[in-house]
């Protein structure tokens, strides 16, 4: 599955020049990594987003969101947001912010 381009960019525009995140394609999208650990991804035209298992359920209360289900089981620590709820600058640094904050959370993979 290939991932919205355009997208992709307006995540790197906000993410800047953080040494600590890196690239990777992952589930058939583009994931970024925060000190190794996932933080954001796109799959589609959906932004992906880790909120962790504390973040789960108050996520997916949210209108735009849903669960994370590549294999037919929710991953309980990862959402999707789809377009219409990262439609604009301030919707979509929101939901970056939060995996950002997530992945911040854990300790530096070596």
């Amino acid at each position: 599955m290939a991932y919205d381009e355009g997208l992709a960019d307006r995540v790197r525009a906000l993410l800047g020049d953080d040494p600590r995140l890196s690239e990777r394609k992952m589930f058939g999208g583009l994931c970024v990594m925060l000190s190794g650990h996932m933080c954001v991804g796109i799959v589609g035209d959906e932004l992906m987003v880790r909120v962790g298992a504390d973040g789960y359920a108050q996520a997916l209360a949210h209108p735009d969101t849903r669960e994370m289900d590549f294999t037919g089981r929710p991953m309980k620590t990862m959402v999707f947001v789809c377009a219409t709820g990262i439609a604009t600058k301030a919707q979509l640094e929101h939901w970056v912010d939060r995996g950002l904050e997530f992945a911040g959370s854990l300790p530096p993979k070596h």
